[in-house]
């Protein structure tokens, strides 16, 4: 398979993968959304895919489940979020490689991504709802940022060891 054909299908893999993710437990949240476990698959775009690919399959999945799901006023936000999610992730990561530990790159570069998300959310609600309100869903995006990193780390562990990477 050419190296394009094989970028542009694990994108797409990934985009899936984020999107069944997302949609597969959705726990509501106070103002008009849903906790997810789709930020794991968003954090391994980032971390597996070239910056451009994992912003387009992080992007794309994840506001596709918002579509189906119900949410599609959250969907243009979402594809950016998300994407910006993976792109942060992806740069920070390689940044962080040269000089830290695997972990603590992926712990660092995971986080700095969920504070993406967190924020992003933060003032795309603040935008539709106002600001006061829309900081009731800090916590929640907090929890969704963990639960992400939590699942997303010991993924990156179990594939570096069985030498999956893209």
């Amino acid at each position: 398979m050419k190296n394009t054909t094989r970028k542009i299908v694990m994108a797409a893999m990934f985009a899936a993968l984020a999107c069944v993710a997302t949609m597969i437990i959705k726990i509501p949240s106070p103002l008009n959304g849903y906790i997810n476990l789709g930020d794991c698959i968003v954090l391994l775009s980032g971390w597996m895919l070239s910056p451009l690919y994992g912003f387009l399959a992080a992007g794309m999945g994840s506001a596709l489940a918002d579509v189906l799901s119900g949410y599609a006023i959250y969907a243009p936000a979402t594809f950016v979020i998300k994407g910006l999610m993976a792109l942060a992730a992806s740069f920070l990561l390689r940044a962080l490689s040269k000089k830290a530990t695997s972990f603590l790159s992926y712990a660092v570069s995971g986080a700095s991504a969920e504070c993406v998300m967190v924020l992003g959310y933060f003032l795309f609600e603040g935008v539709l709802y106002g600001f006061a309100p829309s900081a009731v869903n800090i916590p929640a995006n907090i929890i969704q940022g963990v639960a992400g990193l939590a699942l997303g780390i010991p993924l990156m562990k179990v594939f570096e060891k069985s030498k999956i990477m893209f």
